[in-house]
């Protein structure tokens, strides 16, 4: 069976080598492409004759999909898909599984310290104390004891409130109807009661029809103007423009973004909120650490190796 690895994976030679000599040893061969390209027919050449296809958020439409004939199974080295065409992909039958679970430990501690460096002003006053200034008007805020809103209680969601409870924190979550682990101390809530409630506002939700937009104005003007937001979640979870004023006319007192409407490089034309100071920024880079690269590694080898023995594992 042919397997194609379609973008970097974020591996060293020698975990690419592991990966060989794993597929290697049932039958399998492994072709790796060092290089990532989202031109539509770049795509499609990468992928021809390939059984199976890896590739991680690298955008795959429907045109690749229609036009790769033999491919059976998409393994997708990310937790989000929403960059997939899943209903393409139903249509011609190509199973489609994700890395389940390899970024949950690594999303979760940048979003406590893009909380921290958002109450605490890291970022604002590491280039003025290089410039001989002092703490003068931007002392901020302990975590210990604030109550946050987590929007997104599966494992990422969870997760980050095993991290907030060590600090004393006050946790709600919205009520899905679903058990939290007994635990967890989770007071489950409605998203007005969350917003009016919460010091900090976190989300862990997938982008979906039902999720695009879910904080925007109104959301927003429900929040406390002391609160902040951080998203580490997807950009279009939350509305940009609405966010945008947001944070200008103090309606929230600042936000932690992680994700945008589109991926990085950024516009700053485009994404305003690269011009306010009040909000700390990174580049997608939540679920990228070197442990969760090889971690998802092991999870799209062992995908791959299950669904060939007819036990197919993180299917969507």
């Amino acid at each position: 069976m042919k397997i194609h690895i379609i973008e970097p994976l974020g591996i060293d030679q020698a975990k690419q080598e592991s990966m060989k000599r794993e597929l290697s040893a049932e039958g399998h061969e492994l072709v790796f492409i060092s290089d990532r390209n989202q031109d539509v027919q770049e795509i499609i050449r990468r992928g021809t004759g390939a059984e199976v296809v890896v590739i991680g958020n690298l955008p795959f439409p429907a045109e690749v999909v229609q036009s790769l004939p033999d491919l059976k199974l998409l393994a997708v080295a990310f937790t989000g898909l929403d960059h997939v065409a899943m209903e393409a992909c139903r249509e011609k039958d190509i199973t489609v599984c994700n890395a389940s679970g390899y970024s949950t430990i690594s999303v979760a501690e940048l979003t406590i310290g893009l909380i921290i460096d958002v109450l605490r002003n890291m970022t604002r006053l590491d280039p003025l104390t290089r410039k001989g200034g002092t703490r003068d008007g931007l002392v901020g805020f302990d975590l210990c004891g604030k109550t946050v809103g987590i929007i997104g209680l599966g494992a990422i969601g969870q997760y980050v409130a095993r991290l907030l409870s060590a600090f004393n924190c006050r946790i709600l979550g919205l009520d899905r109807g679903k058990a939290m682990p007994g635990d967890l101390k989770i007071e489950l809530t409605d998203m007005k009661t969350l917003l009016e409630s919460s010091d900090i506002v976190t989300l862990h939700c997938p982008l979906n029809e039902s999720t695009k937009d879910l904080i925007g104005p109104e959301e927003l003007a429900l929040m406390k103007s002391s609160a902040i937001l951080i998203n580490c979640a997807r950009g279009p979870v939350v509305n940009a423009i609405a966010l945008e004023n947001a944070l200008k006319t103090g309606r929230i007192a600042g936000a932690g973004l992680d994700v945008f409407a589109t991926e990085p490089p950024l516009d700053k034309e485009i994404e305003q909120v690269l011009k306010l100071e009040n909000v700390v920024v990174t580049p997608h880079i939540a679920f990228a650490t070197k442990e969760a690269f090889l971690r998802r590694a092991d999870i799209v080898v062992d995908n791959i190796l299950s669904w060939a023995a007819g036990n197919p594992k993180n299917v969507k």
